[in-house]
């Protein structure tokens, strides 16, 4: 049974779902750094919202780790790279909490427009200083999203209801999508220059780090306010705080800062700052629904295998999962049998998909192909973390699908080319359940992998398959099945199912038979 820890305190039903579900889990917020990096090897998933960090220390000591669910959208507090090269699956909820996180940052907006927080200390210290707060209506201002993702669309929504213009940067938003929603896709620098308000939706990636800085707001309209309730980072506060001492920047409502707990930042002594503790998902209902959607995301992986809302891998739902499971074997055999029998640096790698295959979710199968290629090499690389290796080592990777249909109701073919050859293996499934190779460097053989076999190939002559049965039988090795196919170009292959790995004194002695070209053992 899978074993769970919930590291961070989150709702009750997210433990009930692990329970329900079949896994074992136990709820042990707030331990010590050293307390956890004690437990973390006894678990085969994580669970955790934004105080727990899964950093690189802590994954090393992860030995049976599998996955980590962040109940939420960021992941800063996960050091992806390192769960990704350990080949632990991270996944978030971006979905559970991105109403009540807009709806905190249009709540900012007003908050802002009409210095309420301000006004309710003034008026509850006895003053009552209208005169003081003089705020700005929002209807036909103009509204600057960056980034118009799940949680900027629905900014954007709310904006357009209380009659704002909406306009935004992003660079992956579509302009279709942008004609759906009402709004108008442009540059930086335009919106810039045009907005009223400014509100960020966007990660902190390496692009996206100090994107409100010294230089951007010197762009901007005198007046403009700002709205962060995505993650601190995306704005320079030192820049910021010059803005607004400056009078460039009338005012700025920040759910999130750099540094977190913001216990003592230079901002709060500007007026003109609405301040809260990074609330953006804070509502009863926010927390239910990321606690009950990364329980049910966890669960299906560590059950069936499902990949929901993965940052280091393709999604695979739990509908497919099932139907994937016999391509996913087929898939690592041929990889694995290609990464057997090539003995130098790979360049290239082609991924081919024909007929019903090709109609499935092909993306986890690359992964697996991947997975089986480079294990003769690396014996740490999985799925997961295959495709990032392939990408570091330099190895071109394409996948190719195929909407015809060949000599087989579905086949997989992966080619790889090194600097001296191209080696090719193809396999399908029979009766859509059992892998079976049906080509070896473009010569067809039908044959189903044991644990132990012997590959050779030789001159097409007379004689061979005798001398080699007779070697194997007077060494003792028994042979289980005894495939055999011939190509245009005067080689055959033979690949022998054994009871027992062929030593290798006995394989320099198939080496030595007449007409061989090439052996090599091969392990399943």
């Amino acid at each position: 049974m899978p074993k769970v820890l919930i590291a961070d305190k989150m709702s009750p039903l997210a433990a009930e779902i692990f329970k329900r579900r079949g896994v074992e889990v136990d709820e042990l917020p707030g331990l010590s750094k050293e307390e956890l990096l004690e437990r973390i090897a006894d678990y085969d998933g994580l669970a955790v919202r934004s105080s727990t960090k899964a950093t690189a220390k802590l994954l090393e000591a992860a030995d049976n780790l599998k996955v980590i669910g962040r109940a939420g959208i960021g992941v800063d507090n996960i050091d992806l790279p390192a769960a990704t090269a350990k080949g632990i699956v991270v996944m978030n909820t971006p979905f559970g909490n991105s109403i009540t996180t807009a709806e905190h940052a249009v709540a900012m907006m007003l908050a802002l427009a009409r210095q309420i927080p301000a006004a309710d200390v003034s008026t509850r210290a006895g003053k009552w200083e209208k005169s003081r707060f003089m705020g700005v209506e929002v209807a036909g201002k103009t509204l600057g999203l960056i980034g118009c993702g799940n949680i900027g669309s629905i900014v954007a929504d709310r904006a357009q209801g209380l009659k704002m213009r909406v306009i935004a940067y992003d660079p992956y938003l579509t302009p279709e999508r942008a004609q759906d929603l009402g709004i108008r896709k442009m540059e930086l620098d335009e919106l810039l220059s045009l907005a009223d308000f400014i509100s960020l939706h966007t990660p902190l990636t390496d692009a996206t780090r100090g994107i409100l800085d010294a230089e951007a707001f010197e762009k901007m309209r005198d007046g403009v306010r700002i709205i962060n309730c995505a993650r601190g980072g995306l704005v320079d506060e030192a820049a910021l705080k010059a803005a607004m001492e400056a009078g460039k920047v009338a005012g700025a409502a920040l759910d999130v800062f750099t540094e977190e707990p913001a216990t003592d930042n230079p901002l709060f002594a500007m007026e003109n700052l609405v301040a809260t503790p990074h609330l953006g998902a804070s509502t009863t209902e926010a927390q239910v629904n990321v606690a009950v959607q990364v329980a049910e995301q966890m669960a299906d992986f560590l059950l069936t295998g499902a990949v929901a809302n993965a940052l280091n891998m393709p999604s695979l739902t739990a509908e497919e999962a099932p139907k994937l499971k016999p391509y996913m074997e087929l898939a690592e055999q041929i990889g694995s049998f290609a990464g057997q029998i090539t003995e130098s640096g790979i360049r290239e790698v082609t991924i081919e998909y024909e007929g019903h295959v090709a109609e499935l979710n092909v993306k986890p199968l690359s992964a697996v192909v991947l997975e089986g290629l480079l294990k003769p090499l690396l014996e740490t690389v999985n799925k997961v973390n295959a495709p990032i290796i392939a990408k570091e080592r330099g190895i071109a990777i394409s996948e190719v699908v195929h909407d015809r249909e060949g000599d087989y109701h579905t086949l997989i073919r992966l080619t790889v080319k090194t600097a001296s050859k191209t080696v090719s293996v193809a396999g399908t499934l029979f009766a859509n359940r059992t892998p079976r190779i049906v080509s070896i460097n473009g010569i067809a053989m039908e044959a189903e992998l044991t644990d132990t076999m012997l590959l050779t190939a030789n001159d097409d002559q007379p004689g061979y398959i005798g001398a080699l049965g007779s070697l194997l039988g007077n060494a003792a090795v028994n042979i289980a099945t005894f495939h055999l196919g011939r190509g245009d170009n005067g080689e055959a292959l033979a690949l022998v199912a054994v009871d027992q790995p062929v030593s290798g004194e006995l394989l320099k002695a198939v080496w030595d038979l007449p007409h061989v070209r090439y052996a090599k053992n091969l392990r399943f």
